[in-house]
């Protein structure tokens, strides 16, 4: 048995050392794993926090919207934007109330709605999305030059054929109808590029559409080209 407590002993003692050598290190690393998990807990539920208060103030953006209250319109937009940027409630709605806007004949505010999902919306398709409409008001205004620097860096793919041709309207209204010809042509690609799918083309009347708008040009072989 005295070697057993001897032995004991002398393992007490290295560990009496060890600690003393790295017990404050190891209390420290403890420390801080504990603190990073509270953090992590904490950051979670503030995020779930905030997404559930977003939620409410789009559904009553929503209601808003669907009574036709402009102001109540407005500020719900607002309130996303300034109290929960970092949610996708907050682009959702600036989206959703600059449409509004437009309708309710308030251009400026669907303007800075659409810029702000421009410059701080947390999804690229939104962005993107952001761009072309912002763009679309851009053409009302007859401020073409800004419109046409809101389509300068490529979209998404999906949003390649509208892109394309917004630059063919705002293009053609300039009366450059050799570039818009050019846009209109490059539209009807990114359609002829989808995948194929069994049944009827979903894109069939859109492309329809934009070839109107390229004949319409009276450039024949431009138009044939598309074709």
């Amino acid at each position: 048995m005295a070697v057993y407590d001897l032995e004991e002993q002398e393992q007490l003692e290295e560990l009496k050392t060890w600690w003393k050598q790295y017990g404050n290190a190891v209390t420290i690393a403890i420390t801080i794993v504990a603190l990073a998990a509270a953090a992590w807990q904490g950051w979670n539920w503030w995020q779930r926090k905030q997404a559930a208060e977003a939620a409410a103030v789009y559904v009553g953006l929503e209601q808003a919207i669907g009574s036709q209250d402009a102001k109540k319109s407005r500020e719900l937009a607002g309130a996303l934007i300034e109290k929960y940027p970092g949610t996708a409630y907050a682009q959702m709605g600036a989206l959703l109330s600059a449409r509004a806007q437009v309708e309710f004949g308030d251009s400026k505010t669907a303007h800075a709605q659409l810029q702000w999902v421009v410059e701080h919306g947390i999804d690229a398709m939104a962005k993107d999305l952001a761009r072309l409409r912002l763009a679309a008001l851009l053409l009302d205004e007859k401020s073409y030059d800004e419109a046409l620097r809101q389509l300068t860096t490529p979209p998404q793919a999906a949003l390649n054929a509208r892109f394309s041709e917004m630059k063919g309207d705002l293009l053609s209204v300039q009366g450059k109808k050799t570039e818009a010809a050019t846009a209109y042509g490059a539209a009807i690609a990114s359609l002829d590029k989808a995948p194929k799918t069994d049944g009827p083309n979903p894109h069939a009347p859109y492309r329809e559409m934009l070839q109107i708008k390229l004949d319409s040009l009276g450039l024949p072989v431009a138009a044939g080209a598309a074709k």
